[in-house]
């Protein structure tokens, strides 16, 4: 993870070496709230700010909306009630479709999919990689090959450059996604559940490398055991779609009420003794 480049180090590991002082956070919700078509709510009068650097956790149980809160943070869904600010800007649909903006937010912020398969699509894993770069970084494309072959061994899928993303395994796949949504070098990196595929080695892995990588990230999980190893400071949704906690994973840990509340701590008959 240590390993340096001979040219241009990526924003998205460099940005953070010196922090400056932001005017606005870096992306923001006030009251926002979404439901479905069907009426169902999915999330209620949601409020937060995220700076640059910082590696924020959304907890919850499946269902309380952690997925559909980081598809309006991506700009692919949008607030009915409240609004959603990045860099101080509210996004909305007529913003996002403006093609300059469009095409400079897509490359900043990036969603990685629960789903792998949801994302890969190209002939090759070295298309995939490079599929991004083609459509959203420069458009002459300085350095494309090099960017591909850095992330591929950053990754640790140099060797399967050439296979079709549809022979992988479920963890390649994972890395595969994830490298191509680095070589755009974001400023703002969202996760959906992106240890659930994973087998514990693999888990320990992506746990070490997103600390090492210097970005900010979203982190959403339902796993409580692995929260305070993914990120310093914890969102937990409720299920009635909520934010009942913003803080440390180790002052959540003693609150008891909001941790059943949010359904990941219950009671139950022990199989032995009381």
């Amino acid at each position: 993870m240590s390993e340096t480049r001979t040219s241009q180090t990526p924003q998205c590991k460099a940005r953070a070496a010196a922090p400056k002082p932001e005017a606005a956070p870096l992306i923001e919700t006030r009251e926002l709230s979404y439901s479905y078509g069907d009426g169902e709510a999915a999330l209620h009068r949601i409020s937060f700010a995220i700076q640059p650097h910082e590696k924020v956790v959304l907890l919850g149980s499946n269902g309380c909306g952690k997925s559909t809160l980081l598809r309006i943070l991506n700009g692919l869904l949008f607030a009915g009630e409240g609004e959603c600010l990045y860099r101080g800007v509210r996004l909305d649909k007529k913003r996002l479709r403006t093609g300059s903006y469009s095409r400079d937010f897509r490359r900043r912020v990036v969603l990685l999919f629960q789903n792998p398969d949801a994302m890969l699509f190209n002939p090759s894993v070295y298309d995939e990689i490079a599929y991004g770069l083609r459509q959203l970084a420069r458009s002459e494309n300085d350095g494309l090959d090099e960017q591909v072959k850095y992330w591929a061994r950053l990754l640790g899928i140099e060797k399967i450059l050439s296979r079709p993303p549809f022979k992988l395994s479920g963890g390649e796949k994972q890395k595969v996604c994830l490298a191509a949504l680095l070589a755009l070098e974001p400023e703002l990196l969202l996760l959906d559940e992106p240890t659930a595929n994973l087998d514990p080695r693999s888990s320990g892995w992506f746990i070490d490398f997103l600390q090492e990588l210097e970005v900010t990230a979203v982190i959403a999980t339902h796993n409580l055991s692995l929260a305070g190893e993914l990120g310093d400071r914890i969102l937990l949704l409720s299920e009635d779609h909520r934010l009942i906690f913003d803080g440390g994973i180790d002052e959540l840990t003693k609150d008891r009420g909001a941790l059943e509340a949010a359904n990941l701590l219950h009671r139950h008959k022990a199989r032995r003794g009381a």
